[in-house]
């Protein structure tokens, strides 16, 4: 199997091609996206606290 590699490149590049990738959508499309953080925000939030037992 070969090794993959995630997020490989510049980061500037990296950036730009996210942003070239927000501005090509819709309107109601980043606003899904930005809903679907703030949910993913108040769950993580919201989460009960696990402690490991010492």
């Amino acid at each position: 199997m070969s090794k993959v590699i995630l997020h490989h490149g510049n980061p500037k590049e990296l950036e730009a091609k996210r942003i070239a990738e927000i501005k090509s959508l819709s309107y109601a499309e980043r606003l899904e996206r930005l809903m679907a953080i703030i949910e993913v925000s108040y769950a993580l939030k919201n989460a009960p606290k696990i402690y490991r037992k010492k």
